[in-house]
């Protein structure tokens, strides 16, 4: 889960799972949304790759990317779980 945390730290990667929550999209237009540069946001989408936190599928010559909300539901439930007290 370090992975997660370390992904999710940097505001770049937050606004990129925000794009891909509203819909999936390939790196060209993830790129449009930034001022910097593309291999940069590719630098980005690898650390949300090897988070599990996107999926990617090549499409043609694009690699379009979608995000996975099942590593993130998992941190929320561990999150929850570590806040409620036992009831012995």
């Amino acid at each position: 889960m370090g992975d997660v945390w370390k992904a999710l730290a940097d505001p770049t990667r937050r606004k990129i799972l925000e794009l891909l929550k509203k819909s999936d999209m390939n790196a060209g237009e993830i790129a449009a949304e930034f001022n910097m540069t593309k291999p940069s946001i590719s630098n980005h989408l690898n650390i949300l790759k090897q988070a599990d936190l996107v999926d990617s599928e090549k499409q043609g010559q694009n690699v379009v990317y979608s995000i996975k909300t099942s590593v993130i539901e998992d941190m929320l439930s561990t999150l929850s779980n570590l806040t409620k007290r036992n009831e012995d």
